[in-house]
């Protein structure tokens, strides 16, 4: 099947978002400071692209067939989340983000908590011998 030229203009811009965008922007590289503390920054990336087009029939000026036009945008917005520091085989999380704002954010923040505790309940629930009668 022959490619189209808009599937070749949107295959263009997602190997350019993925030279933009790979693991090392997420995980940044370790640094090692004097006392042997090593730091490792975490981020949150997110991306999006956008693309289209369209061949058109005729000709155009120059007697060519089918003209094409299109266009396509992506941005990248990385935001720094924490750090991981790692001394003397202790490992710690360095939260840099601000807190939750509002009662959604915050629900959404505790939200994996919350699972966690609901089914180390259910858990425990059925972990329990059950009642013989007699």
């Amino acid at each position: 099947m022959e490619k189209n030229r808009t599937s070749e203009l949107m295959e263009t811009v997602m190997n350019k978002v993925r030279e933009m965008v790979d693991v090392s922007s997420a995980v940044g590289e370790p640094i090692v400071i004097g006392d042997g503390t090593t730091i490792i920054p975490v981020s949150r990336v997110s991306f999006g692209f956008a693309s289209g087009g369209s061949d058109f029939t005729g000709k155009n000026q120059n007697g060519q067939s089918s003209p094409f036009g299109g266009g396509s945008g992506a941005g990248v917005k990385i935001n720094p989340v924490c750090f991981v520091v790692i001394r003397d085989g202790h490992v710690r999380v360095m939260n840099i983000e601000a807190p939750a704002a509002t009662t959604l954010e915050r629900l959404i923040d505790s939200a994996p908590d919350l699972i966690d505790k609901v089914s180390g309940m259910v858990s425990k629930k059925n972990d329990t011998p059950a009642d013989t009668e007699a």
